[in-house]
């Protein structure tokens, strides 16, 4: 699934060639995803500028003058920019056309992700009120990841991976976020002390931050590539390397689940 970092990826990839352009048409393919894309949705854009792309946890925003397309890649899905000329795949379900050269194309195989539109303020959308903090911003410290701990008996994994705590944390990066600050993902997320909270916090910035540079230096082009952001696999310590030594310590790492989602820790460097 993509996460934070590519959806990020994803978003500084378009924004240069959209932003600010008029939205001269709006081809829907299949309605049939996650939520139904909207009937009247041409009728809402054509015609009307997008003013820029922003970011909220996993949702791509489309922020027009009268209101916001939202924009989720679900499990396998991607956004590029490509030629109008360029035929549509079988998965190719939605079309932000700006111009002959400039065509926005949603593709999701799995249509598990979704393209909706409001004009209430994005913040009160029910997609959007609950989210936590970005990961990335100074909302989200340790002072506050400390707090909101207190008292939780779920494993410290799942505390990241809820987006009521904090947004875009998911699991691959919660294992290598766990695994640098050398904390053991099943541990009970009470026992969460200060310094290990700061310690936490640092390493969560530290491992998004690399990875979304890294997908921006690795990225195909945008324009004519496939538009697919590859995962920070270029540096991955735990998730996917299970039976492997440890790079650190060499120890074999561990694997296990947890709250449904593969696992992956040393039992020597984590605690």
């Amino acid at each position: 699934m993509p996460e934070l970092p590519e959806v990020e990826t994803s978003r500084r990839g378009i924004s240069p060639h959209i932003e600010r352009r008029v939205l001269k048409q709006l081809i829907i393919r299949n309605h049939s995803l996650r939520w139904p894309v909207p009937e009247d949705l041409p009728q809402l854009l054509e015609g009307k500028k997008l003013l820029r792309v922003e970011r909220r946890g996993k949702y791509l925003l489309l922020v027009f003058t009268h209101g916001t397309a939202l924009v989720h890649l679900g499990m396998s899905g991607s956004v590029q920019i490509v030629s109008a000329a360029k035929e549509p795949g079988k998965h190719d379900h939605v079309d932000f056309v700006f111009g002959l050269d400039t065509v926005l194309r949603y593709n999701d195989p799995r249509r598990f992700g979704l393209v909706l539109w409001t004009n209430e303020p994005i913040e009160q959308h029910r997609l959007i009120a609950h989210l936590g903090p970005e990961p990335l911003s100074d909302d989200f410290h340790w002072e506050y990841l400390f707090q909101a701990s207190r008292k939780r008996k779920q494993a410290l994994k799942t505390l990241l991976m809820d987006s009521k705590t904090v947004v875009g944390v998911g699991n691959i990066y919660a294992n290598e976020s766990l695994f640098m600050a050398g904390l053991r993902p099943g541990r009970a997320a009470g026992g969460l002390t200060k310094a290990k909270a700061q310690l936490l916090v640092g390493k969560i910035k530290e491992v998004l931050s690399k990875a979304i540079e890294q997908g921006g230096t690795s990225l195909k082009d945008f324009v004519g590539g496939d538009g697919k952001p590859g995962y920070f696999a270029q540096h991955l310590f735990v998730y996917g390397r299970e039976g492997q030594p440890c790079l650190i310590c060499a120890e074999r790492l561990k694997h296990g689940r947890i709250a449904q989602r593969a696992t992956v820790y040393c039992p020597k460097c984590q605690s």
